[in-house]
């Protein structure tokens, strides 16, 4: 009897344990605040329903959302880093990726990735260029879109010049080919109203390229500038497209236009870049003119597998109170709880089951089944040139006329030789390179 006694007590007090344990626990689910951080106003509505969908499946979390403006985002957010406030999740660039991981800014999330199921829902390849963009063994990032880039051509352009569109199989030498046959003179007053192709030196038109030869411009070994023969090849090829082909404008003719507005005004039958800019003339284009996608044709030394893109993705503070729950609204806000109406055109889920969902390639809006190359690109080998201060040496944004990107422009606008530019361009390329990597 008295050893049955002592047992009740013992399932007792067992008991009690375990339901101030579960107590505890739904205290604490119930007291749970996340700070998610984004750059971009517009999504200030859907931002509201995403986060009022998720509280209602996770009864007790709040979630809390600080929209930034774009311009101001990275010094706001660094401050934040600075005073040991970093939101739970944020979202974080592929050009910081490197720059934050190894500063200890970011969350490592391998165990994470290690012990859920994240690669059944997410494709792999995306994750796997964040971890190279980080330069390390580890995963820093939840990519939630991709970004690639692609070859605009000129349906009407074609037509009207009796040439077959192009196709993913193309290779520089098809390019060039329709490129000179799409350089026209309209109106026999000597100068060209509609160019075969058109580029400067802006990153997503050149490292396409670069990349499609299997090119290479830094020396991982020692992290400098350092481009192989196959990366020369394609820059020489670029910049003779205006030089000695004349089939392209120097950077300096095309001033009085903005970038995006080359291609839909019929100024140019070809252009590269980034994948985003599907949305772009969808708005601005509509049906006034009919366009479509291919692959970067692949140079002689690459193939047409290899792209060129990098994610948007989301961070988690390494000292958020609460990782279990910030790394299941990361992967909610980067596809798993929301849907394709979230992403602008162009733009590719890194969540399989969105970006498979037929509406992804909408047979009704330009430029139709094309869109199927995104999916292709994403689930394939991709690479990037990204590296700590890439904005800087690759002359980015406000540095266009810096870097690589100034480099380039030198000349095709006929500034310098091509053989003067890099190596002035080489030495304060590097001289960037060396203050972050010494």
């Amino acid at each position: 009897m008295k050893k049955l006694l002592v047992c009740l007590l013992v399932l007792l007090l067992a008991g009690s344990l375990f339901a101030a344990g579960s107590a505890e626990t739904k205290t604490e689910t119930k007291n749970i605040t996340l700070e998610w951080w984004t750059w971009d106003p517009e999504m200030l509505e859907q931002n509201k329903q995403i986060i009022a969908k998720f509280e209602a499946e996770n009864p007790g979390v709040t979630v809390n959302n600080t929209i930034v403006g774009t311009k101001e985002y990275w010094t706001k957010i660094r401050i934040q880093a600075n005073q040991n406030k970093l939101p739970d999740v944020f979202t974080m660039s592929s050009g910081y990726i490197e720059e934050w991981a190894k500063a200890g800014l970011l969350y490592n999330l391998d165990t994470f990735i290690k012990n859920d199921d994240t690669f059944k829902i997410f494709y792999k390849s995306i994750f796997d260029t964040n971890k190279a963009i980080s330069n390390t063994n580890s995963y820093y990032a939840i990519p939630f879109a991709l970004v690639t880039t692609v070859l605009y051509y000129n349906k009407d352009a074609f037509d009207k010049a009796g040439l077959a569109y192009p196709t993913n199989d193309w290779t520089w030498e098809d390019f060039k080919n329709d490129a000179k046959k799409l350089t026209i003179d309209k109106n026999g007053d000597g100068k060209i109203d509609q160019w075969g192709f058109w580029f400067y030196g802006r990153y997503a038109h050149i490292e396409p390229w670069i990349y499609a030869n299997n090119g290479k411009l830094i020396d991982k070994a020692t992290m400098q500038f350092k481009p192989d023969a196959n990366a020369m090849d394609a820059m020489k090829m670029l910049t003779n497209l205006v030089l000695v082909d004349k089939v392209a404008p120097p950077q300096k003719d095309m001033t009085s236009f903005q970038q995006q507005d080359v291609f839909p005004q019929g100024a140019a039958a070809m252009w590269v870049d980034g994948s985003w800019f599907v949305d772009t003339l969808r708005k601005n284009v509509g049906n006034d003119m009919r366009w479509g996608i291919v692959r970067v044709p692949s140079g002689p030394n690459g193939s047409n597998s290899l792209t060129y893109g990098w994610p948007d993705s989301y961070a988690i503070a390494p000292n958020t109170k609460n990782p279990e729950m910030a790394w299941k609204f990361a992967r909610y806000v980067a596809g798993e709880g929301i849907g394709l109406d979230v992403y602008m055109a162009g733009k590719i889920p890194s969540c399989i089951k969105l970006a498979e969902d037929p509406m992804f390639a909408d047979p009704n809006q330009q430029p139709g089944k094309d869109m199927n190359l995104l999916i292709d690109q994403a689930a394939g080998p991709m690479t990037t040139s990204y590296t700590m201060g890439w904005g800087e040496w690759r002359g980015y944004g406000g540095s266009e006329s810096l870097g690589l990107n100034g480099t380039i422009d030198a000349i095709i606008n006929s500034q310098m030789s091509f053989n003067e530019a890099f190596q002035k361009g080489t030495d304060s390329i590097n001289a960037v390179l060396k203050r972050y990597y010494k």
